[in-house]
């Protein structure tokens, strides 16, 4: 399902618009490895056209299912962001250098699902994590370390620097 708007009725109506939709994005897992699934994603928006732009912005909110990048547990985190985007007719606006960035438009209907979509990739932390003291697996037997420790040796000294071991040791 995509969520469009349409820009002449805005600049006509000249009023501040509301709009509270879901949103699917079902490709979201097939753009990051690291979504497993995501749920609707709940969009609370204002459209309010000024001067020849139509700006768009408001709260968004979805659940995420991630791996963690430690233990590859399965988790869930809810993801809440703030969406602003600009959209103008005129391409005399969209060129000149301003500090918002203005998409040039050159048809009535736009559908903001990929400018959501973005925003939640920009929203995914770089490296999920179940919880900031995660112990991840175990380099040797793969135990979840966070559900049981192993008896491993995990420290493994690569033979060509074996040498510097004693380097730091007091005489």
């Amino acid at each position: 399902m995509s969520l469009l708007i349409h820009l002449r009725d805005a600049v006509n109506r000249n009023d501040a618009q509301e709009i509270h939709e879901r949103v699917d994005l079902p490709g979201l897992a097939k753009i990051s490895k690291d979504i497993l699934a995501v749920s609707p994603i709940q969009a609370d928006l204002l459209v309010k056209p000024s001067a020849q732009v139509v700006n768009v912005s408001g709260r968004c909110a979805c659940e995420l299912e991630l791996a963690c990048s430690r233990c590859l547990t399965h988790f869930y985190k809810t993801l809440e962001f703030p969406f602003h985007e600009a959209f103008s007719f005129n391409p005399e606006i969209v060129g000149a250098d301003r500090e918002d960035s203005i998409h040039l438009v050159t048809e009535d209907k736009v559908d903001l699902t990929p400018y959501i979509e973005e925003h939640v990739l920009l929203e995914l932390p770089l490296v999920p994590l179940c919880s900031e003291d995660c112990r991840g697996l175990c380099p040797v037997c793969g135990q979840n370390k966070n559900e049981r420790d192993c008896s491993c040796q995990a420290e493994q000294i690569d033979p060509r620097l074996a040498g510097l071991k004693d380097f730091f040791k007091s005489s």
